[in-house]
């Protein structure tokens, strides 16, 4: 069954929702954005979705962040894993605590060899590090949530290879679609499930639904 991420949440409501609808992993965001939540934020939202009988797995966001302070606040707020959402080396990698995801940024004119390789690559440095790879749009200085997917066709063979999880422009509409062609081992939404630039329950409750029901169609 294909693992979903809610991404991007600022509030305890939409968090225990999307736990409650059957979300893998929530997250949180501490990189500038317009998501970024204060590290106080998140811990309340942490402990919110720890205190639930059966809990996804907490995920914090950093872009280029030092690794002391990611694993600083990764402790503080009681993280099951992090997501590396910059520039950060494989190197860097070795130097967090917890579990990680670790964007593969998908730039206009990458080709499907030189994804396969800078994973393969990567997985040689962090040896046997628990970490996945996100495959997500990037557009200029934009490292994520820019809503714009990219082919997937370039996604397939590194599903068939890695365990990896797929964003960008996914919807409830869509990522069925994704999850049919691509068989990822995981998809990641974050402004398909919003409404005026804010989490839509019921947005997110349809998402999950299109991932995880085997009615699923397309």
């Amino acid at each position: 069954m294909t693992r979903v991420k809610i991404c991007g949440l600022s509030e305890i409501e939409h968090a225990l929702a999307a736990s409650e609808a059957g979300a893998d992993f929530v997250d949180v965001v501490f990189a500038p954005s317009r998501r970024q939540v204060s590290v106080k934020r998140a811990k309340e939202i942490s402990e919110a979705v720890h205190s639930l009988k059966n809990p996804p797995e907490v995920v914090g966001v950093f872009v280029n962040e030092t690794a002391k302070e990611v694993n600083r606040i990764a402790d503080y707020c009681h993280l099951n894993r992090v997501q590396l959402s910059g520039d950060e080396a494989w190197e860097y990698c070795r130097e967090i605590k917890r579990p990680i995801i670790k964007a593969v940024h998908m730039t206009e004119g990458k080709k499907v060899g030189e994804i396969i390789t800078e994973i393969e690559e990567g997985y040689k440095v962090v040896s046997k590090k628990d970490v996945i790879c996100l495959l997500d749009t990037q557009i200029g200085d934009v490292y994520g949530g820019t809503g714009q997917t990219f082919n997937w066709e370039l996604a397939v063979e590194a599903a068939e290879k890695f365990p990896v999880m797929v964003a960008g422009g996914l919807t409830p509409a869509n990522v069925g679609q994704l999850v049919k062609e691509v068989k990822p081992w995981g998809v990641d939404v974050s402004s398909g499930v919003e409404t005026d630039g804010k989490k839509d329950i019921a947005k997110i409750r349809g998402f999950i639904e299109a991932v995880k029901s085997p009615r699923r169609e397309g």
